[in-house]
């Protein structure tokens, strides 16, 4: 079962977790460089797929989706492991690194693969976020600023 070792990993790396109730579902919170964030680790045995979630502490409000949705937009381009999404009915923003193990043993090396780069990304990019939330930057600017400091 691929669950069996996610739940390793997140063991041996000494994670806090907890499963969600009848769900092969980890939540656990990471505190980065830049901010707090609760962290999802799902598997998805049917369809063989292990997805990692980043999901950010607060939901944009309605009238920031649109410049919240223009930042993703921009920060996604060229970004070659995962990507940002926004729910646009209750403004959720979360980042997601997923892989089909079809056939693929789901190694340490391999989900360290898709968890250290999703929350190093969320970690990035997380100023950029809060600043066109609340300090009113551009979208443009805020991605500009992340990338020319990278």
């Amino acid at each position: 079962m691929i669950f069996d070792a996610v739940l390793e990993y997140f063991e041996k790396d000494n994670w806090k977790y907890a499963q969600l109730p009848n769900q092969t579902i980890l939540r656990m919170g990471f505190g980065g460089k830049n901010g707090n964030w609760t962290c999802y680790a799902q598997t998805r045995e049917d369809e063989q797929q292990f997805i990692f979630y980043s999901v950010l502490p607060s939901n944009v409000p309605e009238e920031k989706r649109p410049d919240i949705a223009e930042f993703i937009t921009r920060a996604n381009y060229n970004l070659v492991v995962g990507n940002f999404e926004m729910d646009y009915s209750d403004g959720e923003i979360r980042y997601k690194t997923a892989i089909n193990l079809n056939n693929v043993e789901p190694t340490h090396a391999l989900i360290h693969g898709l968890v250290v780069p999703n929350i190093y990304t969320t970690d990035r990019f997380f100023p950029g976020i809060m600043a066109v939330l609340y300090a009113g930057v551009s979208p443009e600017d805020a991605v500009t600023q992340i990338r020319n400091s990278s």
